[in-house]
């Protein structure tokens, strides 16, 4: 039986009312509310005069103003009371998600031999997110081998100028425990190093340099080198003077506050410099922190780093020794990153997101954002805007920031 019309208190008590009158087994029930309609769902065994408990719901439903639609199942192969078993959640991100948008994602699941089991939303702000529950064809393997069903919706997203994640569903997307993150141009707007390199005359340099090792063209550890070395003979001051001017990515605070509400282990792991973003890691209470440290010599920077430079397989390394310490096994892992020296540490990690990546890194990335709130990552791993706001206006922190 379906119930439809505007959501009130009462119509469930009205409903359950004459199920309890009948004496029938509840097998199912589900209800969604969408901008203030009602549909409210159940499935129900009945042992006895099925046409009385139709009349009885039809008086019941129409003294409150809502309508029902019944229909009988008397017996199948199948047993009408078993669920079917999502194996997949889909995620689709936009700004807007358009008809068209989403259509292209119904057809490709549809072409893979997916069935959508459910649709929730799970974002209003800053994008529109929805999350599906879905069920891949089980029957046919051959036909749609694994990975099939992300490299479609990879595809369609591409093409519809949306996001589209697609993880396993049940307990692994809801274990994560540790996440780590990128700096520059993905906890924090802009790139530190080119922000020092302006105070040398030479941030259009090192900006050259820079986007070629982000796309993968150079060695990291090189271009470090080369970069960190145009700062030679600044004052030690020019730090403290960088790291003022440090703007967050928008959604990093809300994206953190979250994730240490729920009981997760944050932190970065980044190719830039210690002595730049410790302030950062205090003031948003961050566990732990890997990067660069400036050589610094009778008060002026010498144009090298010291110690172990933490580069693409540094940051690797770097995920597995915060995993360890905290007792976290690397699959309850999540790193998100943009460029190509994160490579390794997202594919480490349980869970990789690329948050406006280069091509070298959303190639091997789980999943890719494309949108710049960093806030989205909340709702790949499951978490509403909903919770999210309910939790910040227990905590009186709750705003949003009109967006252009």
């Amino acid at each position: 039986m379906t119930v439809t019309g505007p959501d009130r208190p009462g119509v469930s008590s009205a409903l359950f009312t004459v199920l309890t009158r009948h004496g029938v087994d509840l097998l199912d029930v589900e209800q969604v509310v969408i901008r203030g309609r009602l549909t409210l769902g159940a499935l129900v065994a009945v042992e006895r005069d099925p046409e009385g408990l139709q009349e009885s719901l039809d008086d019941a439903m129409q003294s409150i103003g809502m309508q029902v639609h019944t229909s009988v199942n008397h017996g199948t192969d199948e047993d009408p009371a078993v669920r079917r078993k999502s194996t997949h959640v889909v995620v689709v991100l936009g700004r807007p998600i358009t008809a068209r948008a989403f259509g292209s994602v119904a057809q490709a699941l549809a072409d893979v031999g997916a069935n959508i089991d459910s649709i929730r939303r799970v974002a209003d702000y800053p994008v529109t997110g929805l999350e599906l529950e879905v069920s891949p064809n089980p029957d046919d393997p051959q036909q749609h081998p694994h990975g099939t069903l992300r490299h479609k919706l990879v595809e369609v997203a591409r093409e519809a100028g949306i996001d589209v994640a697609v993880e396993r569903a049940g307990l692994a997307r809801r274990s994560k425990r540790l996440i780590v993150f990128d700096v520059d141009s993905t906890l924090v707007q802009g790139e530190v190093i080119e922000m020092l390199a302006a105070r040398a005359g030479a941030e259009a340099e090192v900006r050259a340099v820079t986007e070629a090792a982000m796309r993968g063209e150079l060695d990291f550890a090189q271009s470090l080198e080369r970069r960190v070395a145009v700062l030679e003979g600044l004052p030690a001051a020019v730090i403290d003077e960088v790291a003022a001017e440090l703007e967050l990515m928008p959604g990093a605070r809300t994206t953190i506050r979250t994730l240490k509400r729920l009981g997760f282990r944050a932190g970065v792991v980044s190719g830039g410099f210690t002595q730049v973003i410790r302030g950062l890691v205090d003031e948003l209470g961050l566990d732990f922190c890997a990067a660069n440290e400036l050589e610094i010599v009778d008060g002026r920077l010498t144009g090298r780093v010291v110690g172990d430079i933490v580069d693409r397989p540094g940051k690797a390394v770097a995920l597995r020794r915060f995993a360890a310490e905290h007792g976290i096994p690397l699959e309850q892992c999540v790193a998100v990153g943009d460029g190509a020296n994160d490579i390794d540490m997202l594919s480490t990690a349980g869970l990789g997101i690329a948050f406006n990546a280069k091509p070298a890194l959303r190639e091997v990335a789980d999943t890719a954002l494309s949108q710049p709130y960093l806030d989205a990552v909340l709702f790949i791993l499951g978490i509403t805007r909903d919770e999210v706001e309910s939790a910040d206006a227990a905590e009186g922190v709750l705003r949003r920031v009109p967006i252009a």
